[in-house]
């Protein structure tokens, strides 16, 4: 498969990513006349990831999350040649979904500006200091990339890949959400907090760095859990 059909898939599945799960946050669990609530927005996160990786996973790895990609460099299992196009179109995707996102959301009476970004301290939506947000974001990172390399070697059972990293992003995001509004993906924050402004994007940096880190190391000592 050329770079290019794999860029293509990483553009739209992080795209339904942050369209889904940010606009479920969005429009659903504000302005709905039912809120879906934290269950409903963490389900939701979970199915854009299992729709798209069953989508296109086969033509990119179903990434979707440049913490993903670099915990599989690190791992060995994606070509570190591919790993700056791969990230640069994943926060491509997420900028464009929290832009029609937000043309969306300000058709809304009351609507008053929200993208579902990430944050700690007075961000946090359960007021988290910055110690657990980075605590939280690299735990959290470190034990998705975990199941990832899991379910996705070629000992695993074939064809269950996406269920299990599915809802292992849904149970995240249900431990998650109070302290940081769970990112786990650096592409995820960037989108919302370009569009935001002020303090989302003040602590964009951390959305970069703890998921990076969580995800590295899990790539490093998984190298040893599977070892033959």
């Amino acid at each position: 498969m050329g770079l290019s059909n794999k860029l293509m898939a990483e553009f739209f599945g992080t795209f339904w990513l942050v369209l889904g799960g940010c606009g479920s946050a969005v429009l659903a669990a504000k302005f709905g006349t039912v809120g879906i609530g934290l269950l409903g927005v963490s389900l939701a996160f979970g199915l854009t990831v299992v729709t798209m990786a069953y989508a296109v996973g086969h033509i990119s790895g179903g990434h979707f999350n440049p913490a993903v990609s670099v915990g599989l460099c690190v791992a060995g299992r994606f070509d570190k040649k591919e790993l700056v196009p791969y990230v640069i179109i994943q926060v491509l995707g997420a900028i464009a979904a929290a832009a029609l996102l937000s043309m969306i959301a300000s058709g809304a009476s009351g609507y008053e500006g929200g993208l579902a970004s990430n944050g700690v301290s007075t961000h946090s939506p359960g007021l988290y200091s910055m110690q657990a947000g980075i605590i939280t974001e690299v735990v959290m990172t470190f034990m998705f990339l975990l199941v990832i390399l899991g379910v996705t070697s070629k000992k695993a059972p074939a064809g269950f890949a996406p269920l299990a990293i599915g809802l292992t992003l849904t149970l995240i995001h249900l431990i998650s959400i109070p302290v940081t509004n769970t990112s786990v993906n650096p592409a995820r924050s960037t989108g919302p907090a370009l569009l935001e402004g002020g303090i989302a994007l003040q602590q964009l940096w951390i959305f970069w760095l703890a998921p990076i880190a969580g995800a590295a190391v899990a790539g490093f000592v998984y190298k040893f859990i599977d070892k033959d």
